[in-house]
C-alpha cells in the first residue's frame, strides 16, 4: 500500500471489523463504535517503528485512550473494555500490517 492515507484506512478498517467492547456480554465493534480510526492512529506508530510489536504497548496504548459513558458522567479507559482475545486479535492484525509496510 503506498499511500498512507489508504494504509490507514485499511488498517482502521480491520481494526473495527475483529476488535470489539464487550459490555454485559454484548459485542460492539469498534467499527460500530466509531472509535476504530482513533484507535489505529493511536497505534499506528507502533507499526511505524522498526521494532515488532509488543503485546504491553498495544496494552499501553488502549489504557491510554479514555472512553465516556453514561452521558460522559464517567471516562473509562478502552483496555477495560475490550476483551483479551481482542488484544491478542489486535495485535495480529498490528504485526500483520507491519509486514505490509
Amino acid at each position: 500500500m503506498s499511500n498512507n492515507a489508504e494504509f490507514m484506512e485499511a488498517l482502521a478498517a480491520e481494526i473495527g471489523e475483529n476488535v470489539y467492547i464487550d459490555i454485559a456480554k454484548w459485542h460492539l465493534y469498534l467499527s460500530d463504535a466509531k472509535l476504530h480510526t482513533v484507535v489505529a492512529e493511536q497505534v499506528y506508530p507502533l507499526i511505524s517503528s522498526d521494532k515488532s510489536v509488543d503485546e504491553e504497548d498495544v496494552i499501553h496504548v488502549l489504557q491510554s485512550i479514555p472512553i465516556k459513558i453514561g452521558g460522559g458522567k464517567s471516562e473509562i479507559s478502552l483496555i477495560d473494555l475490550v476483551p483479551s482475545q481482542c488484544q491478542v486479535s489486535l495485535v495480529d492484525i498490528l504485526e500483520k500490517y507491519q509486514q505490509e509496510m
